[in-house]
């Protein structure tokens, strides 16, 4: 396995992986690699030739007073992992590597789909997963790319973006991994107390709550909201921030449940930001 920290050499790798006509496989995180990337590259694995995992925080996606300076890091245990998973390429380019200052252009999207869930509340942030996502294709140069659908909408974004700018890449979404008693992976996990860990939980169980509601035949949104709201604001210290159901491909809201839907949400315990959904 090589790590590569200069665009340049991982452009020059790529064009001699395409000459050879080996098919490239992309799975991008932003390091302190848990469960649920490494599922997503045991998928890419198996679909090509060569694999590229790419670790970098992306400081255009978070927000003023976000936690971009304390986001967890940990390379050289995220290195061990990518070895043990027969990783091709660690892409791991520095922040002025990636965005040199005097980098003016962005990659952002019209309409609604970033508008809703937790564009509503992070202004800029899809604005900066788009940039940084289209750089990366067109650094690595993929043929398949793999990422989670616990990011929901970004998975739908990034869909959008790959078919409206053309790009030549098969985007693969990986399931949710949960702990064993349900609660998303998540770098951010390590945030919580013992005590908000044993709470954490309900968020899942809310969903589940929803999805037996739909089940059973209620087709009302505001109804399985409100028994979500009530479930979670009854199971610990919560702060909600939003809970939605929407439509699963255009992230359309619907008041009624007619097709399939993204029940999503985004919880607040203590200081840590929790997003969870599944599709019904």
């Amino acid at each position: 396995m090589q790590v590569i920290e200069k665009i340049s050499d991982m452009q020059s790798y790529v064009r001699k992986c395409k000459l050879d006509g080996k098919t490239i496989g992309f799975v991008p995180t932003m390091g302190y690699l848990h469960e649920g990337h490494l599922s997503l590259v045991r998928i890419a694995r198996k679909r090509c030739d060569i694999l590229v995992v790419s670790i970098f925080v992306n400081p255009t996606q978070f927000g003023p007073g976000e936690d971009f300076d304390k986001y967890p890091r940990d390379f050289g245990r995220d290195k061990k992992l990518c070895e043990q998973e027969n990783v091709d390429i660690i892409f791991a380019p520095s922040v002025e590597e990636m965005y040199p200052k005097d980098s003016v252009t962005y990659v952002d999207m019209a309409g609604e789909m970033t508008k809703v869930l937790c564009g509503k509340y992070r202004p800029g942030h899809f604005r900066g997963v788009m940039t940084v996502v289209s750089k990366l294709f067109n650094i690595v140069q993929p043929d398949i790319a793999v990422f989670g659908r616990k990011d929901g909408q970004q998975l739908a974004v990034i869909r959008r973006m790959v078919s409206d700018l053309n790009f030549p890449i098969e985007i693969i979404g990986g399931e949710t991994v949960r702990e064993s008693d349900g609660l998303a992976m998540s770098s951010r996990n390590k945030y919580l107390t013992e005590e908000q860990r044993k709470s954490a939980p309900a968020l899942y169980k809310s969903l589940l709550l929803a999805k037996t509601m739909i089940e059973n035949g209620e087709t009302d949104s505001s109804k399985i909201v409100e028994r979500m709201r009530d479930y979670i604001s009854n199971s610990g210290d919560f702060k909600i921030q939003y809970i939605e159901i929407e439509d699963a491909g255009t992230l359309v809201p619907v008041d009624k449940i007619r097709n399939k839907v993204m029940i999503a949400l985004a919880v607040f315990l203590g200081e840590t930001r929790l997003i969870d959904n599944i599709v019904v």
